[in-house]
């Protein structure tokens, strides 16, 4: 009867530990799903979110390139923010900051060369290190109260946001149109200046949610220029 009983027990327990296996694996796969659009199949991948025409399989080329150019334009809003805190608190390292913001626009400029040429890519490069440049004037202008500077630092900073996107179109006019680069590079100009007044002023409620903004819309900026280049270079993403 014992020995009956210890079978009954085994017996039950496997089927508890399967159910048990079954629901949780049901479980992650049911969270994996709802984190992630991605599905890796072989060689291709799928990732709703992203928008390079046909649905269908992407292959993983599509979607390194994809992470790689939102890794650059993160790095590209979160060094802007250590240099507006740095700055508008007199840190230390404001200096080192700045210099590691600026090599972000060297690596921004970098990405584009194998698409654009060696001389394209410099001049996306002088650019972005001229948006950064004159952002750093209006932040000092700014902290110094001299209103005179901070209003034609944010003139040539507008100008300059118009010539990236000018830049942009004339490289890729078809996949990005120059109404839509200008309105994408004044909205990043925008929510940078709520950031930096937010910053200045103590604002810090509006200060983090500035920046939540603008993390979002360079996500934006960042899969606009990635679906833009692959779209115009598909054979090099197969």
């Amino acid at each position: 009867m014992n020995t009956i009983r210890f079978k009954i027990a085994r017996i039950a327990a496997a089927v508890l530990v399967a159910i048990s296996t079954f629901a949780i694996f049901g479980a992650v796969n049911d969270y994996a799903s709802a984190a992630s659009p991605a599905v890796v199949t072989g060689e291709v991948i799928r990732h709703d979110h992203l928008d390079f025409g046909p649905r269908g399989p992407i292959p993983l080329k599509v979607l390194a390139f994809h992470d790689a150019m939102r890794k650059l334009w993160e790095d590209h809003i979160t060094w802007t923010r250590m240099f507006i805190v740095s700055a508008v608190a007199d840190l230390p390292d404001v200096g080192h900051a700045a210099e590691r913001l600026l090599q972000n626009q060297a690596d921004i400029g970098d990405a584009v060369k194998p698409f654009y040429g060696e001389a394209a890519g410099e001049q996306l490069t002088a650019l972005l290190r001229d948006h950064i440049l004159i952002a750093a004037d209006l932040v000092a202008a700014a902290k110094a109260g001299d209103a005179a500077r901070v209003e034609e630092a944010t003139a040539r900073w507008y100008v300059n946001a118009d010539e990236i996107a000018a830049f942009l179109n004339s490289a890729n006019p078809k996949n990005w149109p120059l109404d839509e680069m200008k309105a994408m590079m004044r909205e990043h100009l925008d929510l940078t200046l709520e950031e930096a007044v937010a910053r200045l002023t103590g604002d810090w409620a509006a200060d983090i949610a500035a920046y939540d903004q603008i993390h979002g819309q360079a996500l934006e900026m960042a899969d606009m220029l990635s679906t833009g280049i692959i779209r115009q270079f598909p054979k090099q993403f197969k």
